[in-house]
């Protein structure tokens, strides 16, 4: 029984390690997109579109505010991103719309999933209010 339980246990940090390092896996974005600028202004129409597809396609894994807390996250092999934190805010917004577009992981590609390149836009905004 106890060794079961020390089995166990090594099992589950062992998880929990590759979690945490597949978090800081370098996501590479191309340079194209580094250098993209937003072309929908943050106002209150915008933000409130990105709210909207924010609900409907992002909450469920990164949370009501971002924080990579929703309630599919535990179910990911990946923790999603914290949107709140420096290492998110400080990327590009066209790094944001490549990672959005292209996926990766646990991450789905949102090509697809939102064809009018607006809705990202709009979602890329309003992550932005998630500053701490």
């Amino acid at each position: 029984m106890k060794k079961n339980l020390v089995l166990g246990s090594a099992f589950l940090l062992a998880a929990m390690g590759f979690r945490a390092l597949n978090e800081t896996d370098p996501w590479p974005v191309p340079d194209k997109y580094n250098k993209m600028v937003n072309p929908v202004k943050a106002d209150a129409e915008a933000l409130a579109a990105g709210k909207e597809v924010w609900i409907k396609q992002c909450q469920s894994c990164h949370g009501k505010s971002g924080k990579g807390d929703g309630p599919k996250a535990a179910q990911l092999k990946t923790l999603p991103a914290d949107f709140s934190k420096p290492e998110f805010q400080n990327q590009t917004d066209g790094a944001l719309f490549y990672k959005t577009s292209e996926g990766r992981k646990d991450m789905p590609s949102f090509k697809k999933k939102l064809p009018d390149e607006d809705d990202i836009w709009s979602v890329i905004n309003y992550a932005r209010t998630f500053k701490k």
